[in-house]
């Protein structure tokens, strides 16, 4: 029978008039189809007919099994919430503090673990299954780190510490650790610990976090800029001295560049829940072919009357994953400067581009969020490398506050963050 190789995915057709997705990531066999998403056992022991269509009855059954395999002890089971770590959250970074004195690291480009002594718990309190061996050697106290593979490796880590089997993949996979929370002691000490720990011990997955001091604005835009050159995901600033804190705090900066590009659009995609009987995302395709959807940073009223088909949308994104997929697109705006290929005469459109920006001095973006008996509004507005925000509940002047920045690009850039941060809130711009 055939199979899919490491990392291969395959289209196959199903009822409806899209084709449904076959994946294999690191041996963790998934497909697009409903009757594969909403199977409630773990994702390592789920099929579909479209897998055994491929790959044969008795190939999946000797994957799978015939039962789900039993859940782990210690794992909470009947929809009961589960409490998150006490993790230490990172703020944006404005785009003008001079950070120079703090700890610079490159942004790992992973999944979030907490070790509390015992075990590697996830940022909402559910257990990652990792294998005896690859434990060997962790401290008995806690450690807050990165579960990581390597640069653009996201979705490989993802697929592998999901997994409930403890299995062989888990040799792919460091723990890297870049603070000791329990312990107390600034930063500096804390991080100290975790070196001493990783070069007495020699664990064979656990790693300290390299960690460097920033000389200056100059000197993180070109850490910054050599980092994501080779693929990184950006920069995380740490406060001299700093505690560790529970919650978001400002002694914790990330630090990332948007990228921007263009896409056609091909498809309207329904919504649900709030957006129901409307547009819920824009399947779109880059000009390599690589087709994704862009759902984040639609307006209501984009909802009720949506780019047209054919249409060239601008889009943000943060980086590429491993396929070349946009992660994390938002929605900027229409192309109307350029002309559709489609039509007769027109030029083809640069689909990619460096730093389009749909953002005008002077203009007011606002944004609003209705949810049950709350009302309430957030407008954006930037004078040069002055910005200026609103807010309030809708009726009122509300309360506004400005901001200088470095030059118009960092007022601009600034702009971006606060819009994502607020779309990401479910504020619908208006």
């Amino acid at each position: 029978m055939p199979d899919l190789l490491d990392g291969e995915t395959l289209e196959i057709k199903g009822s409806g008039a899209r084709p449904y997705v076959l994946k294999n990531t690191g041996g963790l066999y998934s497909c697009s189809c409903s009757a594969w998403r909403n199977q409630s056992v773990a994702i390592e022991s789920r099929t579909c007919k479209h897998l055994r269509k491929l790959r044969g009855d008795e190939a999946e059954l000797a994957r799978v099994g015939s039962v789900p395999p039993p859940r782990p002890d210690g794992e909470a089971g009947g929809g009961e919430a589960k409490a998150g770590p006490p993790l230490l959250l990172a703020e944006r970074w404005d785009d003008a503090q001079d950070l120079a004195g703090w700890w610079m690291s490159e942004k790992l480009d992973g999944v979030r673990a907490y070790w509390d002594g015992r075990g590697l718990i996830s940022r909402l309190g559910n257990a990652f299954h990792a294998p005896a061996w690859f434990l060997e050697g962790f401290p008995g106290t806690p450690l807050d780190g990165e579960l990581w593979i390597g640069r653009r490796q996201f979705q490989k880590t993802v697929g592998i510490v999901r997994r409930q089997d403890r299995s062989d993949h888990w040799k792919q996979v460091s723990y890297v650790a870049f603070d000791a929370p329990a312990l107390d002691g600034p930063f500096e000490a804390r991080l100290a610990s975790v070196r001493d720990h990783v070069e007495q011990r020699l664990p064979p997955h656990l790693r300290a976090h390299e960690h460097a001091a920033c000389e200056g604005v100059d000197h993180l835009r070109a850490e910054l800029a050599r980092v994501e050159a080779l693929g990184g995901e950006g920069l995380m600033m740490r406060r001299p001295a700093s505690a560790y804190e529970v919650g978001r705090s400002v002694s914790l900066l990330k630090v990332k560049s948007f990228l921007d590009a263009e896409a056609r659009v091909l498809e309207h995609l329904p919504g649900a829940g709030r957006h129901r009987g409307r547009l819920g995302a824009l399947l779109v395709e880059l000009a390599d072919g690589t087709r994704f959807s862009v759902g984040t940073g639609l307006s209501d009223a984009l909802r009720e009357r949506p780019p047209a088909v054919g249409a060239l949308i601008t889009f943000r994104y943060q980086e590429l994953s491993e396929g070349g997929v946009p992660r994390f697109p938002s929605f900027l705006g229409v192309r109307h400067d350029v002309a559709s290929p489609a039509e007769p005469g027109a030029a083809a459109a640069p689909y990619a581009t460096g730093a389009a920006t749909v953002e005008v001095s002077g203009a007011t973006r606002r944004f609003e969020l209705i949810d049950g008996g709350s009302e309430k509004f957030w407008e954006v507005a930037r004078d040069g490398c002055e910005v200026t925000v609103r807010y309030g509940r809708i009726g009122t002047t509300g309360q506004a506050k400005s901001k200088t920045l470095a030059d118009e690009a960092a007022a601009m850039r600034y702009i971006e963050g606060l819009v994502l941060e607020k779309t990401g809130k479910g504020y619908a711009e208006v």
